[in-house]
């Protein structure tokens, strides 16, 4: 599922908008797994830290 999150975020990363409308949604699907929320916060920072770092804000200190 991971992957998968990642290759959808890739396809939005576009807009800002879309991208994080995606990953909010992603991570209420991952739910209760924060091996993968952890898993997936570090991937967001890594690749796209730089161009959406209030949208990282707000979706992962909520």
């Amino acid at each position: 599922m991971l992957e998968f999150s990642k290759t959808i975020l890739e396809k939005v990363s576009f807009s800002e908008y879309l991208f994080s409308k995606e990953l909010r949604k992603l991570i209420i699907y991952l739910g209760d797994d924060n091996d993968s929320i952890k898993q997936l916060q570090q991937w967001c920072y890594e690749n796209y830290g730089r161009q959406f770092p209030s949208v990282f804000t707000k979706a992962f200190d909520a």
